[in-house]
C-alpha cells in the first residue's frame, strides 16, 4: 500500500471531544472518524487493524473446535419476552435500541445474542448425540449507550466476537469454558496485550460463573482488585474482602440498648456528625432510603444499612433485591435514591403519592417504621370526572377501569438489608428518625431488629483478602475486553430448548457464552501502547509491519531504492507500506511515529552507497544497514507465523 492511496489525514492537535490518549490518537493519525456521539467510521488503517484481530481471533477459535455463524443483528421482541429480558433492556436506562416495523411489530437491534441462539438450538439440536456444540460470530453490535465516551471504549455500534456453547451436562459445559479460557488468554498475548483475567459480576446476561479479561491501563473505567500474593483477582463490581476492624463505643456507651437521644442540628452526613463530636465512622451506622423500579410495576423502597466508613456496591445491591423480588415482580429496572424530586416524578409521571415529608432524611435509623409509607389512597393522576370516552385527563373523560398488570404501584414497606460491617456492630451512632437527632449508643436488640444481612459493601484497596487475612488488596484500572460466561440453563429454560438425553428422557440444554470487544481491543492496545509522539502498535495487529519512507521525493535514487524495498518486502510476505508523498522528511518521519507502524526503514543520503537506517518504533534504536542486510534483519524480526494483509 502507498500513503498516497491511503486517504491519510493526520492532526497536529489532539480533537475537543477526545478525552483519553488512545481517544485522541486514533482520530489525530487517521484510523477513526466521529459522525455522531457514539458513532465511528473505521478507515482504512483502522480496518486492517481490526481484520487482523479477527484473523486471530478466529484462528483460536477455530483450534477449539468452534463453529463460526452470522446472526441477524434484527431481533424479533417476542424473543427477548419469552427470556424475560425484553423489559430490562428496553425500558428505564435500558440499552437496546428498538421499534416497530411497518407491521406494527417490535424488534430490536441486537446488542447480544442470547436468545437469538437458543431459538435455534432449541429447533435444530434435538439429541445429546449432537452435542457439544460452539457457535461464533464476528458482527456488529448496537447498544443505546446513556454516555457514549472514549471513542470505541463505549460506542453505540461496535464489533464484537461472541459465542455460544450448548451441552448435555454441567461437565461439558465446564470443559468448554476452560477451553475458552485458555483461548482467550492465547488471543489477548497475541494480539500483544497485558490483560488480567478477574471474577466479575454476570450482569444482566446471568448465569453461576463469570471471568473478564482487563487490560491493564490508566484509563480503564473498571478498577480491579488484587492479592498481594497473586491468587485473587476481581472486578470491584464482584470483589469480596475483610472490611478494616470497627472502633469500639466507649465504655459506658456498650450496654447499648435502643440508644441515648443526642442533639445533631445540621449534621446530616457522615462526615458531619464524625467532626462535631468525634466519633470515628465506624462507629456509625448510615441508612440509605432508595426505591427499586420493577418490570411489573412494583415501587419498592428500601432501606440499606451500612457501616458508616463503607460504601454500597451497586451492583451487589441490585442482585440482592433482583434475587428477592425478580421472581414475583419481573425484571428490576433501576434503583436510585428516594429523594424529594424522585418523590415529585412519581406523582407527576406515576401517580404515586409519597409524603417524604415524614421521613426525616439526613436522621433515618435502621428502625424507621413502615407506617411512614402509609396513604390515605394513591391516586393514579386522572381526571376523577372520567367517563367512558377512554381519552386522557384534558379531553373527553375515561371511564374507571381495572389497573393493567403493569400498572405502578408503591409497597407499603420497606425490603430491609442490612452488611455485615454494620450488622456486626454491638454499639453504634445512628439516626433518632427525628430531626436534628441522633441516637447514640443504639444495638440491633435494643432497637429489637433482627437485621437481615447481606454482604452489600464494595470492597476498598487496603483491605485484607477473605483467603488469606495477612493479604491485602491493591487497586489498577482495566478495560474490559473479553467475558466468559457459563450461562447454565437460564436461557435454555426460559425458551424451552430441550433434548433428549441417554436416558430418553428430556431436559434443558447446558450454555456458556463468551464475548470480545474487537473493536475495543483495538483502542485498548493503543492505551496500553503509546508515547508522546503516537502510537506504539504491537506487531501482530499493526496495520503495516514495515514502512518504507524516502527522505526526498525529488531524489530519484532515494525514490528508485524505496520502491525497490518496497516490493522486495511484499515480496517476502511483509506487510510494507510505502509513503511516496511529495512531503518534506520530517513530516513523513512524525506521521510514521503516530500511525505507529513497529519498523521504519528510512532511504535517504545513504541511498547511492547503499544504506538504509532500520527504526523500531518501541525502542527508537537505529541502525544503519546496507539494504541486504535491512532486508535480512526484518525477516528475522519479522516472523513468518503471523496475520499479514498484503
Amino acid at each position: 500500500m502507498r500513503v498516497s492511496c491511503l486517504m491519510l489525514v493526520t492532526l497536529r492537535d489532539d480533537p475537543a471531544e477526545a478525552e483519553i490518549p488512545s481517544h485522541k490518537l486514533l482520530i489525530r493519525a487517521g484510523y477513526i472518524r466521529r459522525l455522531g456521539p457514539g458513532i465511528y467510521a473505521y478507515l482504512p488503517l483502522l480496518w486492517r487493524v481490526l481484520q487482523k484481530i479477527s484473523a486471530i481471533v478466529r484462528q483460536e477459535m477455530d483450534a477449539t473446535g468452534a463453529l463460526e455463524t452470522l446472526l441477524p443483528q434484527l431481533q424479533p421482541a417476542d424473543l427477548w419476552q419469552r427470556s424475560g429480558r425484553w423489559a430490562g433492556y428496553t425500558a428505564g436506562e435500558g440499552i437496546m435500541f428498538h421499534l416497530r416495523d411497518r407491521h406494527g411489530r417490535e424488534l430490536g437491534l441486537g446488542p447480544t445474542h442470547e436468545e437469538v441462539i437458543t431459538a435455534l438450538a432449541a429447533d435444530l439440536l434435538r439429541s445429546y448425540r449432537q452435542l457439544s456444540v460452539n457457535l461464533y460470530q464476528i458482527q456488529t453490535k448496537f447498544r443505546d449507550e446513556i454516555r457514549p465516551r472514549f471513542g470505541l471504549m463505549r460506542g453505540r455500534e461496535f464489533i464484537m466476537k461472541d459465542a455460544y456453547s450448548f451441552h448435555a451436562n454441567e461437565g461439558s459445559l465446564r470443559k468448554t469454558y476452560a477451553a475458552m479460557d485458555s483461548a482467550y488468554r492465547r488471543i489477548f498475548r497475541r494480539c500483544g496485550l497485558r490483560t488480567v483475567a478477574v471474577e466479575a459480576d454476570s450482569g444482566a446476561i446471568g448465569g453461576s460463573a463469570s471471568q473478564e479479561f482487563m487490560v491493564t491501563a490508566d484509563a480503564g473505567e473498571d478498577l480491579i482488585l488484587t492479592s498481594s500474593d497473586g491468587s485473587y483477582a476481581a472486578n470491584q463490581e464482584r470483589a469480596v474482602s475483610l472490611a478494616p476492624e470497627a472502633i469500639a463505643l466507649p465504655g459506658g456507651l456498650r450496654a447499648a440498648g435502643a440508644g441515648e437521644l443526642l442533639a445533631t442540628p445540621g449534621q446530616t452526613t457522615i462526615e458531619q456528625l464524625s467532626a462535631a463530636h468525634g466519633f470515628d465512622p465506624s462507629q456509625l451506622v448510615k441508612v440509605l432510603l432508595l426505591l427499586a423500579r420493577f418490570e411489573a410495576g412494583l415501587r419498592q423502597p428500601l432501606l440499606v444499612c451500612l457501616r458508616g466508613d463503607q460504601q454500597l456496591n451497586a451492583v451487589k445491591l441490585a442482585n440482592a433485591v433482583s434475587a428477592r423480588l425478580a421472581p414475583q415482580h419481573g425484571v428490576l429496572l433501576g434503583i436510585e435514591p428516594l429523594s424529594r424530586e424522585l418523590a415529585s416524578e412519581l406523582a407527576s409521571k406515576e401517580g404515586l403519592q409519597l409524603d417524604l415529608d415524614a421521613i426525616p432524611l439526613g436522621y433515618l435509623g435502621p428502625d424507621l417504621e413502615d407506617a411512614v409509607l402509609a396513604q390515605p389512597k394513591i391516586s393514579l393522576g386522572l381526571d376523577p370526572s372520567a367517563a367512558s370516552s377512554g381519552t386522557a385527563t384534558g379531553g373527553a373523560a375515561r371511564a374507571a377501569a381495572p389497573l393493567p398488570a403493569a400498572a405502578p404501584h408503591l409497597a407499603r414497606s420497606f425490603l430491609r438489608l442490612t452488611d455485615p460491617t454494620a450488622a456486626e456492630l454491638a454499639a453504634f451512632v445512628a439516626g433518632a428518625n427525628k430531626l436534628d437527632q441522633h441516637r447514640l449508643g443504639a444495638s440491633w436488640k435494643g432497637l429489637k431488629l433482627q437485621p437481615e444481612i447481606v454482604d452489600l459493601r464494595a470492597a476498598q484497596p487496603g483491605d485484607r483478602c477473605q483467603h488469606d487475612p495477612s493479604q491485602t488488596l491493591a487497586a489498577a484500572r482495566g478495560i474490559e475486553v473479553g467475558h466468559i460466561f457459563q450461562l447454565g440453563r437460564k436461557y435454555s429454560e426460559a425458551m424451552q430448548a430441550r433434548f433428549t438425553n441417554e436416558a430418553g428422557a428430556e431436559e434443558s440444554l447446558w450454555m456458556g457464552c463468551y464475548g470480545i470487544g474487537v473493536s475495543r481491543l483495538a483502542q485498548a492496545a493503543v492505551e496500553q501502547n503509546h508515547d508522546a509522539d503516537g502510537i506504539r502498535w504491537p506487531l501482530a495487529i499493526a496495520p503495516f509491519e514495515v514502512i518504507v519512507v524516502s527522505a526526498s521525493a525529488q531524489d530519484p535514487i532515494q525514490v528508485q531504492l524505496a520502491e525497490q524495498l518496497y516490493q522486495r518486502l511484499r515480496d517476502a510476505g511483509i506487510d510494507a507500506l510505502l509513503d511516496d508523498r511529495d512531503e518534506r522528511a520530517g513530516v513523513k518521519f512524525k506521521d510514521a511515529d503516530l500511525i505507529g507502524i513497529p519498523w521504519r526503514l528510512v532511504v535517504g543520503r545513504g541511498a547511492a552507497q547503499g544504506q538504509v537506517e532500520l527504526v523500531g518504533r518501541s525502542d527508537r534504536q537505529r541502525r544503519d544497514l546496507a539494504v541486504e542486510a535491512a532486508v535480512a534483519a526484518l525477516l528475522d524480526l519479522i516472523p513468518p507465523a503471523r496475520c499479514g494483509l498484503q
